[in-house]
């Protein structure tokens, strides 16, 4: 039997994209999953809503926050709650491309892999494509101080990983530092290059907001790893370039 794969999705104020990323679960071609859905929004309007689009699913839970903790912690309560062998992310506005679970798994076990990523569509809330990327076959920890090309929404990986390691509170980029830490433990990281997931590009999204994602790059070299002041700077202004080579040129 296919082993279980836990897919953590933490919902804040998506409602207008919700059904489309869970109709590309619904379709995943590989069936033995599980969803972990961390509501994590004080106003619970959208939660019935929720509960309805969700009614499908029987292997399913649901986790409501009394108040919004952001989308690292939120994703690591649904971390304590999964069963599955492999963990796979996805943000609640999001699409994954019906055959992604399938391929990821049968690839990590035929090459033994323990994390995987792939390339994806960069989209308009009309899913009209804006740019495809492409991801590096593998990332060190080395590459990844300079530039991230690991999509959330793309990540496959063994569960075991995130025994002693979780997302951190930062606003943006607490993906990114847990990239980085498991990436200094020499776990092997390694890209698919196949686009299997269409990240959605909204304008109010946290994610979008180039203040914030560089006071939390300077968060992470200064804070985290303890970098020097110049030293941080300057790898802030390295990962800000890649950043905008990535998605502009």
């Amino acid at each position: 039997m296919n082993d279980l794969v836990s897919i953590i999705i933490p919902y804040y104020k998506k409602k207008i994209f919700f059904k489309k990323t869970i109709n590309s679960v619904q379709q995943q071609t590989y069936k033995n999953l599980e969803i972990i859905l961390i509501y994590d929004d004080s106003d619970k309007s959208d939660l019935l809503f929720i509960k309805r689009v969700l009614k499908k699913f029987v292997n399913k839970k649901i986790i409501i926050n009394k108040k919004n903790l952001g989308v690292g912690r939120a994703r690591n309560a649904g971390i304590l709650k999964s069963r599955g062998k492999f963990i796979a992310f996805l943000d609640a506005d999001d699409i994954w491309h019906k055959d992604k679970i399938k391929q990821q798994i049968h690839f990590m076990k035929k090459n033994n892999v323990s994390f995987s990523f792939t390339n994806y569509s960069i989209v308009n809330k009309n899913l009209k494509v804006i740019k495809e990327i492409k991801v590096p076959t593998k990332v060190s920890y080395r590459s990844l101080l300079f530039a991230c090309n690991i999509g959330l929404s793309s990540v496959v990986l063994k569960s075991n990983l995130l025994k002693n390691n979780k997302f951190s509170a930062l606003k943006t980029k607490e993906d990114y530092l847990l990239w980085l830490e498991l990436s200094k433990k020499n776990i092997k990281m390694i890209g698919i290059n196949r686009s299997l997931v269409s990240w959605r590009k909204t304008n109010n999204s946290l994610s979008s907001s180039t203040i914030q994602k560089i006071k939390d790059a300077y968060t992470i070299y200064s804070k985290h790893l303890m970098f020097s002041f110049i030293k941080s700077v300057y790898y802030v202004l390295i990962l800000s370039l890649n950043f905008l080579k990535k998605r502009y040129l």
